[in-house]
């Protein structure tokens, strides 16, 4: 637990809003760029602003999610720290579900947060709010995952960033299809199903990541 902690501290400086990477706010800003934006694009059709503006706020989480892409996995492989885990008996799997929390804790809580102000540019109703909400406390930990394991995936890859995105995105599709799906008939059931993905993607993510930083190390 110890040992978890330390690199939970360790990830948060670097991925966290304000810590030693300079481009960790970018998600953030990206997505708040997104949603004040989007109503000045469409219109003052608050009609559909509120058809439309949950199904927006997933797109701008997805693309949150995915822009710290070529941090999460590759400058620790490329200077070694990957290595020195290993000789300190600590798994990638390990690492690397720390690392999904990490990623998660740099991005979710605030863009949580500016989805209140979201909610009021777009004009959204006290129960689409509630349900945006409960979409995205469910599916951004599949987010954070799936980030995670891609980064590990393409980080030994040519062209990674590029690879990156061709993986991502399909793969992110069901998240946004159940979660902004629930906000057309405000059904618990779309929350579940959003949550049981995220979930699914929270397990498979260390090992199938963890197995690709191996190859990658000891390729």
């Amino acid at each position: 637990m110890g040992t978890a902690l330390l690199l939970l501290r360790r990830d948060l400086a670097q991925f966290a809003p304000g810590g030693g990477n300079g481009a960790s706010a970018l998600p953030l800003l990206f997505f708040l760029a997104v949603v004040v934006l989007y109503p000045f694009a469409v219109g003052p059709d608050a009609a559909l602003l509120a058809r439309t503006g949950g199904g927006v706020v997933w797109i701008a989480a997805l693309l949150a999610a995915f822009l710290p892409l070529d941090r999460l996995v590759l400058p620790d492989l490329t200077d070694g720290t990957f290595d020195q885990f290993a000789l300190r008996g600590i798994a990638e799997e390990s690492v690397l579900t720390v690392r999904i929390v990490a990623h998660w804790l740099s991005f979710a809580p605030l863009l949580l947060l500016a989805t209140l102000v979201a909610a009021a540019l777009f004009g959204l109703e006290q129960a689409q709010l509630t349900y945006l909400l409960l979409g995205l406390l469910a599916g951004t930990p599949g987010l954070a995952a799936l980030g995670v394991m891609i980064a590990a995936l393409i980080a030994g890859v040519r062209s990674g960033p590029a690879l990156g995105g061709l993986l991502f995105m399909p793969l992110a599709v069901p998240l946004v299809i159940f979660g902004a799906g629930s906000l057309v008939r405000l059904e618990p059931a779309a929350i579940w199903l959003t949550g049981a993905v995220s979930l699914a993607l929270f397990a498979l993510a260390p090992f199938a990541g963890g197995a690709a930083v191996r190859a990658a190390r000891e390729g």
